[in-house]
């Protein structure tokens, strides 16, 4: 399918362990390959499927078997009482963009094209790339770019911004593009673009406040020994679930009980990420970046 190659998709399904009859979750379908591959491995089993993109709801699988969500899997427990779906089996989350999504100029997320700052999986939501660089303050830009997208100079890059939109306003990726490389170290200019576009992105779509709201409800709709997976693609993503899956909180602080027992909620799997193959870098270079954890329900 030339929608979307999924990254560690074997890694993933084998993680998953998965029975034949039972409930499963994928609550970041894309193009499809992750959820594709389960349904393959079901024969009575269900599997539950979120997107908030209606191009991935436009582009799902025709199965029986299969259930769409049009949410963000945020609000993963919710659907799962209403479609009668706890506790789940198994639940998967590919945290990374689609192909798609990032081949397609008009969505505004590559900085590989020229199109309109937009940067939103819902596209019925409200705020855009172009409402943030456009009407953020100074120090606003400057807190999103240093804490979304890792930038050293965040202040500076934020102060160009602001003089710019004073003279026009921002509206596309390529005039934004323009603006940025002025602040970036030479030999690292994609690097740097790509970190200002995850920033903007980040908040646009609220994706680490998400990814905590996921991760929490996600615990409390597994069975026990039941796994949930997780391949995240940056680093604050990949902190975020590593921390959690420890500890059971964000702040990765691990609190035992009078036994001496760790009381999370999860046990942790692999404590070391698991990485794509060299091979599969080379088929696909969007899996350079992921890592993928997996944790079992207590």
């Amino acid at each position: 399918m030339s929608y979307h190659r999924s990254v560690l998709l074997n890694e993933a399904i084998e993680a998953m362990e998965i029975h034949p009859d039972g409930i499963y979750v994928d609550a970041t379908y894309g193009g499809g390959g992750h959820a594709a591959a389960i349904l393959n491995r079901l024969t009575t089993g269900r599997l539950i499927a979120f997107d908030q993109d209606e191009e991935a709801i436009r582009n799902r699988l025709e199965d029986s078997r299969l259930v769409m969500v049009h949410h963000n899997f945020r609000f993963i427990r919710n659907f799962l009482m209403l479609h009668k779906a706890l506790p789940a089996d198994g639940i998967l989350a590919d945290l990374g963009l689609s192909s798609h999504q990032i081949d397609a100029a008009e969505r505004g997320f590559s900085t590989r094209f020229d199109g309109i700052l937009d940067m939103r999986m819902d596209r019925n939501k409200k705020l855009t790339a172009r409402e943030i660089v456009n009407q953020y303050s100074e120090e606003a830009l400057t807190v999103l770019f240093r804490n979304y997208g890792e930038v050293t100079n965040a202040r500076k890059l934020a102060a160009l911004i602001i003089t710019s939109r004073k003279k026009a306003p921002i509206e596309t990726t390529g005039q934004l593009k323009e603006i940025v490389l002025a602040c970036a170290l030479k030999g690292k200019e994609n690097k740097y673009l790509a970190q200002v576009f995850q920033g903007l992105r980040i908040e646009v779509n609220q994706e680490m406040e998400a990814l905590m709201e996921f991760l929490k409800q996600a615990t409390t709709c597994l069975r026990p020994g039941g796994k949930l997976v997780v391949i995240a693609y940056h680093s604050l993503e990949d902190k975020l679930v590593k921390k959690y899956f420890r500890s059971g909180n964000f702040e990765g602080v691990i609190e035992k009980d009078f036994y001496g027992n760790v009381c999370s909620p999860l046990k942790v799997v692999n404590r070391k990420a698991i990485v794509a193959s060299e091979e599969e870098v080379k088929e696909n270079s969007r899996a350079r970046s992921a890592r993928l954890r997996i944790a079992e329900k207590r």
